[in-house]
Parts: C-alpha cells; structure tokens; sequence
C-alpha cells in the first residue's frame, strides 16, 4: 500500500518502526508515555495487519502511524474505555474469528504535517481493512480535543450535538464527521489523564457499504446525528 507522493508511503508495520513510533508519539502528545515497545511488538503478534505507518523519504522518517484491533462488539458496551476496549493497549482481545468490527486504537499524524491530507490517507487504509476482512464496520473513540474550551458552557453531548450540526469545530470529531463516521454514544472517563478532553471522547462509526444490512444501524441513535443523515437512513 502505497501513496501516490513518492517522498510518503504507507505500509505494514515493522520492528524497526517501533522507535520512530515512539518519537512521533512524543511529538503528538509530550505530555504523555509513548507507544511501549512491548505494546507495539503485541500489535504485530496478534494482528499485524491493522498495524500501519507513514513513512518519508528514503530513510523512511516514521509521521503517522495507526493501530487497530478486531473485536466482537457483543463482548463490549457502548461505554467502555480505551483501556477495556485495546486490552490496556497489547490488543490481545483481537478476534478475527467471531469480530465483525475493526476498532480504531490510535491514529497520529506528525503536527508538523497535519493539514496535508495524511489522515485522510490513513483512515482511507483502514477503511480499506474493513472491506478486505468483510467486516460490518469500523468503531473508534475520537478524543474531543477542543471541549476543555467549551466545558464551562456545555455538557459534553451537547457539544457533541454543536459539532455534529457545525456550530463548533472540533479538531479530531470534525475531521471523523468528514470521512463518513457518525456518533453513537459520548464516553466518559475514555482517557481519564487526558486534560485536552476532559476524558471524553464520541464513539464514531463507519459501516461497510460492501456488508451494510438495515439492522446495521436500525437502532443507532438519531440524537448524534445530522439531520440530512436521518433523512438518508430512513430512506434507505
């Protein structure tokens, strides 16, 4: 898998990745512990295909890196948090066998490429998973990065509501919102150290057009979204 910009790539995870992880992890988030070398090596035992880089130039400078997990849902509840969800991040609970949904663990752009279209670039690939492994679809927690601005005003799902209907930017649910995700649920206590967050985080979906059935999102609560969106779902 392969980017059309010859100076990026995007490809499977290596071991020798796993340093460059670990700076790229620094510069996103230097106020929290990167990516263990022992929590990456797990991701490459148990499903190393849900486990992608970005890479520039010849000597292959780690800017992005994704990880993902297959789940069965049913052994989980809407509001579980990351820890509960990634197996306190060695994603050993994948499940290839009896899972139907691809759970986004992490997805990190260098800031100083952000804005570049690398996130596009790498949902785009898991996307392309989703439809590989014929899953229903994908679920993530997308960190409401801007709410600690909004939070003496609002309750966190009200934000969630703002954001969905534009009257507020949020830099990681708006970009999820433009690549066809929608909100399910507002999790609580997702990253409980995450000052940015507050701890919350939306739990977004994407579904599969290759394996979407009607009860895929029969049950799926209106409150969270667009109206446009109702409107397409009833409609079929």
């Amino acid at each position: 898998m392969t980017d059309t910009n010859p100076e990026l790539s995007i490809r499977n995870t290596e071991p020798r990745d796993f340093a460059g992880i670990g700076d790229l992890c620094r510069r996103v988030y230097p106020e929290t512990a990167p990516w263990s070398p022992e929590q990456l090596a797990s991701h490459l035992r148990v499903f190393p295909a849900g486990q992608l880089v970005v890479v520039q130039g010849p000597e292959e400078h780690v800017v992005g890196m994704t990880a993902s997990v297959i789940v069965r849902w049913d052994h989980y509840d809407m509001f579980d948090t990351w820890d509960d969800l990634t197996a306190n991040g060695m994603l050993t609970n994948h499940d290839a066998e009896n899972g139907h949904t691809l759970y986004g663990v992490e997805a990190i752009v260098d800031p100083a490429l952000q804005g570049h279209g690398l996130g596009h670039k790498i949902v785009s690939a898991q996307k392309e998973l989703t439809q590989r492994f014929g899953l229903w679809r994908m679920r993530g927690g997308a960190r409401l990065r801007d709410y600690h601005h909004h939070a003496r005003q609002m309750s966190a799902p009200d934000y969630v509501i703002a954001v969905v209907h534009g009257k507020i930017m949020d830099h990681t649910l708006t970009f999820h919102l433009h690549e066809g995700f929608h909100v399910l649920a507002v999790i609580p206590h997702y990253l409980c150290d995450d000052s940015e967050t507050l701890g919350y985080a939306a739990l977004v979906e994407w579904l599969n057009p290759a394996t979407l059935q009607p009860h895929h999102y029969a049950s799926r609560p209106t409150r969270f979204l667009h109206s446009d969106v109702v409107r397409q779902f009833h409609t079929g």
